[in-house]
């Protein structure tokens, strides 16, 4: 997952803006003399002479040194004000004149805070703090009328909890065959499938000496596709019988976008331990032909082949029956993040920390194509087939681009965050995706990047840390959406976008 990298050091604000140093400097300069002209009883030759001062003359010196940097500090930090303050004017003009979402109000925030986080001190700090909520007064009319237009409103209803994880939750899926249950993959080495009505734990999977990373399940047979640290994909089969069904909870909660975010307690995630219940610690087959941490797997379209993508910057094809490694695909400069497979035809697509994935074309027996894409500019995390033509992909730039098999010169649609993006999903039916984020928010969007929602996340319900995965299961009327996240707990979600609010 992302790392957050370090603090900026304190001496390098005029550095920050190259265009302004020249500018910040003579203004230091001129500032600094004008006012020792100015000061009555207290010039500097006066102080250089020691006449009205009985202070040692390298104690004055220091002082007078201390003062100088003290004023141009504060010319700089002023210097950078201006330039916010000039931002802020400009883009509530393009968010007035252009009439954007309020998707739009979110990029600005994000910006602010980008801002903000490059301060040199604590007074920078302070002062940029005073201008996010002078920007959040200013514009918080427009997003109001924004609101009152959008007519109907989307509805989530939170539907289950499943608990028991002893560590972080990385991928979910489910499964495609009766019964149908969720799967989750473990940082704690360990693989759990739930039943999704009552939320009950049937079986767990302990067969990986390693972080579970990714949990892919067989499109007509009871079987997993499980990836890990230890360097190794696992195929395993599983045979699950559901518990009686219970009432589910109703927690009927419309998305609203300034509800309530404030945090739960950030200590340990209240739950059962570990599931208590049929273990399985032996794989059908183990697939160890990487070298590196194997961080996705999928199934190609009829279950005869997986694709596995590894920290080592390849991609591995194999048969499943032989457990013999077909192809080796690689030209990525560094680790991949992701992989996907289309649900209809033999393609593969790849994601990496290079800021590109690419495309792998298996259709034809002797001929395997790939095609490189560059849409964006930090680690992609996630790049995803919809059931049409299109490939949805989501970055560490905190962007999600959708993209037109048929020309990916450039994306059909883009879509902007104010978070990290992880790995996304597509519903099938509605043609919905699903944003899972760093700053634990769910958001919803359509293929053409109008935000439709945002997930309900306050103390009493939501993630309370970074969620890692979505997954949607439009077969399931009432939990037809899950997400999981490293607070130790998935959820099951009941997903009601209006047509009408689709159609805008």
């Amino acid at each position: 997952m992302p790392v957050e990298g370090g603090s900026i050091s304190g001496s390098a604000s005029a550095a920050r803006h190259p265009k302004h140093k020249h500018k910040a400097h003579s203004l230091s300069s001129r500032h600094t003399n004008s006012t020792e002209e100015r000061l009555p009883g207290f010039q500097r030759g006066d102080m250089l002479e020691g006449q009205d001062s009985r202070l040692p003359l390298p104690v004055r010196n220091n002082l007078l040194d201390l003062f100088g940097q003290i004023e141009r500090e504060f010319e700089n930090l002023y210097i950078e004000n201006l330039e916010l303050r000039r931002e802020i004017d400009s883009l509530n003009e393009r968010l007035t004149a252009d009439g954007q979402s309020t998707e739009g109000g979110d990029l600005i925030k994000g910006a602010l805070k980008t801002k903000a986080s490059h301060s040199t001190s604590h007074s920078t700090s302070q002062l940029s703090q005073k201008l996010k909520t002078t920007y959040k007064a200013s514009t918080s009319k427009i997003v109001s009328s924004f609101k009152a237009t959008t007519g109907s409103r989307a509805v989530c209803q939170l539907i289950k909890e499943y608990v028991g994880h002893r560590d972080g939750i990385w991928d979910l899926s489910v499964t495609q065959t009766q019964p149908v249950v969720l799967g989750t993959a473990s940082a704690d080495r360990s693989a759990l499938l739930w039943s999704i009505e009552t939320g009950q734990c049937l079986l767990r999977y302990a067969g990986h000496a390693g972080s579970v990373n990714s949990i892919k399940f067989h499109p007509t047979e009871q079987m997993a596709l499980t990836a890990s640290g230890d360097q190794t994909a696992h195929i395993w089969r599983y045979l699950v019988q559901l518990p009686a069904p219970q009432p589910l909870s109703d927690v009927n909660v419309p998305c609203d976008d300034d509800q309530d975010v404030s945090d739960r307690e950030e200590g340990e995630v209240d739950g059962e331990g570990p599931c208590e219940v049929p273990t399985i610690r032996v794989a059908t087959a183990t697939l160890k032909s990487h070298q590196g941490v194997v961080i996705a797997g999928d199934w190609l379209v009829g279950g005869r082949q997986v694709v596995t993508a590894s920290w080592d910057r390849a991609a591995n094809l194999y048969e499943v029956e032989t457990s013999e490694l077909v192809h080796t695909l690689t030209g990525h400069d560094q680790e991949l993040t992701h992989c996907c497979t289309h649900p209809t035809q033999r393609l593969v697509v790849t994601a990496s920390r290079d800021t590109t994935f690419r495309l792998w074309d298996f259709r034809d027996p002797s001929i395997h194509s790939v095609n490189v894409f560059q849409g964006h500019t930090d680690t992609v995390t996630a790049a995803v087939f919809t059931v049409g033509d299109n490939v949805v992909s989501g970055s560490d730039d905190r962007t999600v681009k959708v993209w037109d098999l048929k020309n990916m010169r450039s994306p059909i649609a883009t879509i902007r965050t104010d978070s990290a993006v992880n790995r996304i999903s597509v519903s099938t039916n509605q043609r919905i995706i699903a944003l899972p984020h760093d700053n634990r928010l769910v958001r919803l969007f359509d293929m053409n990047g109008m935000r439709l929602a945002r997930l309900p996340r306050s103390n009493r319900m939501g993630h309370r840390r970074m969620v890692c995965c979505t997954a949607w299961n439009d077969e399931n009327q009432l939990c037809n959406l899950f997400t999981c996240g490293f607070d130790r707990q998935a959820i099951s979600w009941n997903i009601n976008i209006p047509a009408l609010l689709q159609e805008k």
